[in-house]
């Protein structure tokens, strides 16, 4: 782990794992250092933004390099349950390279609970763990210039929806009718770092 000056005001936790920074950002939200205005999670990054003149960053880092980081405090999680239609342009080639049938893709898919390990790509995209292992694969060899809103996908070893219509190369399981970003909304997004989701088979 390394510990990187961000401007005067922030510090950039480098992780080792995405497991490690999934534990760094637990254990500094569950702390609620007074100073302390944001925590941003990235896939093994924590940028954490305190009040200008605080203490906060000393204290932050010594609450981290303290903690039991293999048990970090658990919280009382939100859960979503997202509804999907299983009828994504590359279900069948998931179901191809997994080696399994498309129903099982289905089955595994809605089977697992994911937890939200941070957001990105655009707003109200939240790149989703606990993908079961038959279904990590590689992105698409050559990116779709369209990804309709709301399509359901997976890429290494993440799932995950797209809240608006953009350029992609996840593979494509189906799509959801949630909303994922509502700027207009009092939380625009939907999910956040550390949400638990679940998805609901429609079809």
């Amino acid at each position: 782990m390394r510990w990187l000056p961000y401007g005067t005001d922030a510090v950039l936790v480098e992780c080792d794992s995405l497991g490690e920074m999934s534990a760094v950002r637990a254990t500094v939200a569950a702390a609620d250092v007074p100073g302390v205005v944001e925590v941003i999670p990235g896939a093994r990054t924590v940028l954490v933004v305190a009040r200008p003149d605080s203490k906060a960053l000393p204290e932050v880092r010594s609450l981290v390099e303290a903690a039991d980081l293999a048990n970090p405090p658990s919280a009382d999680p939100r859960e979503i349950v997202l509804d999907v239609r299983y009828d994504g342009a590359d279900l069948e080639l998931v179901a191809e390279t997994a080696g399994i049938g498309v129903d099982e893709v289905v089955s595994l898919h809605t089977g697992a609970e994911y937890t939200v390990a941070f957001t990105g790509f655009a707003p109200g995209f939240a790149y989703l763990t606990g993908l079961p292992e038959p279904l990590r694969q590689s992105r698409l060899d050559t990116p779709r210039t369209r990804v309709p809103v709301g399509s359901v996908g997976l890429a290494g070893e993440f799932t995950g929806v797209y809240p608006r219509s953009s350029p992609g190369g996840w593979r494509l399981l189906g799509h959801t009718d949630a909303v994922l970003f509502d700027p207009r909304a009092d939380r625009p997004a939907l999910l956040a770092p550390g949400d638990r989701v679940r998805f609901r088979s429609l079809r």
